[in-house]
């Protein structure tokens, strides 16, 4: 019984280390800014080793990687709602919501930044972060495929260069976030009929 119970306990330890860890880099981001951010001050914010956070992560980029993809995969639905138009309002809603969150959007221009002068980090990015959200909501078109309210001719890679594209350009040349019109204005784009208001 004590054999069994010993390793659950060293597993929720390196579960909380890695959440700790996370949150320290995204806290800290928010704080002192990318350029600042160091592995020794997310070790330390952590309560963790820095050689713990190296063990688990090459670089400072790919922990707040890994923790800005916790938030998106917690905070955007892509649960089945029974129709096209109500699973696409609720993941343009959360994401627009998540990305007014504090610190959200600066995290995703530094990572962006960064994705362009490391190049190996650039295909982390692509694969741990935009291919995973791009996906996301890939399958709420899939899943309108396969009930069978799918608009004609909308493929799930329209629809993610539209949404996304729309989130980049946003967050990288003006600044501005989704408000209310851009969602009604991507719903009846991508639906063909008139938004929710």
């Amino acid at each position: 019984m004590s054999s069994t119970s010993t390793p659950a306990r060293g597993r929720r330890r390196s579960e909380q280390t890695r959440l700790a860890i996370l949150t320290a880099a995204y806290e800290l981001t928010t704080e002192v800014g990318y350029p600042d951010l160091t592995i020794e001050g997310i070790a330390a914010r952590a309560g963790a080793g820095k050689q713990t956070v190296y063990r688990w992560w090459p670089t400072k980029a790919d922990v707040l990687l890994e923790a800005l993809a916790l938030k998106a995969d917690l905070k955007v639905s892509t649960a089945d709602q029974g129709s096209f138009e109500a699973e696409l309002d609720a993941f343009l809603q959360d994401s627009a919501a998540l990305l007014a969150f504090p610190g959200v959007a600066p995290v995703l221009r530094s990572l962006m930044a960064e994705a362009q002068r490391d190049t190996d980090f650039r295909r982390r990015f692509r694969d741990g972060f935009l291919s995973k959200r791009r996906a996301a909501l890939e399958t709420i078109v899939e899943r309108a495929a396969a009930r069978g309210d799918k608009p004609d001719r909308l493929s799930g890679a329209f629809a993610a260069d539209v949404v996304f594209g729309l989130i980049w350009y946003r967050i990288l040349a003006t600044e501005r976030l989704l408000d209310q019109d851009d969602i009604v204005g991507i719903e009846q784009l991508l639906t063909g009929r008139p938004g929710k208001e």
